[in-house]
C-alpha cells in the first residue's frame, strides 16, 4: 500500500526560491531507491511561509530505509561541508513530518 510523506518546512521570509534551487539541484537523488514512487514540492500561492516535499513510497519500510541512508544523511546534512564546497546556511526555521495512507480519490 502506498504511503505519503509530508514534510512541511517553515522558512524565513524570502527564503523559499534558496529551498526550490537547493531541491532542483539534488533532483533524482531518490529516484532509484527501492520503494520509491514519486516526489513533489509544493510551493505557497498565498502568503505563508510553510513550503511541502511531497514523497510517495511503496511501504513504510522502504522510506525507513530511504531514511537510514547515507545517502539521505548527505543530503540532509548540516554539519560542516568538506574542503572546497561552500557553508550552506539552513533555510528551514522548523519543520514537520506527516504521514499519511491514500483513502479515497480519483484514478490517474
Amino acid at each position: 500500500m502506498t504511503i505519503i510523506k509530508i514534510n512541511a518546512i517553515t522558512v524565513a521570509d524570502g527564503s523559499g526560491d534558496e529551498l526550490a534551487h537547493r531541491f532542483a539541484a539534488r533532483a533524482g537523488a531518490v529516484d532509484d531507491r527501492p520503494g520509491f514512487e514519486g516526489f513533489e514540492l509544493l510551493k505557497p500561492t498565498d502568503d505563508r511561509n510553510t513550503w511541502l516535499v511531497l514523497t510517495r513510497w511503496a511501504d513504510e519500510e522502504s522510506f525507513q530505509a530511504w531514511v537510514s541512508s547515507p545517502a539521505f544523511g548527505h543530503g540532509h546534512r548540516s554539519e560542516k561541508p568538506t574542503e572546497g564546497e561552500p557553508v550552506a546556511r539552513p533555510v528551514g526555521v522548523s519543520s514537520e513530518l506527516w504521514s499519511y495512507t491514500i483513502a479515497g480519490g480519483t484514478a490517474v
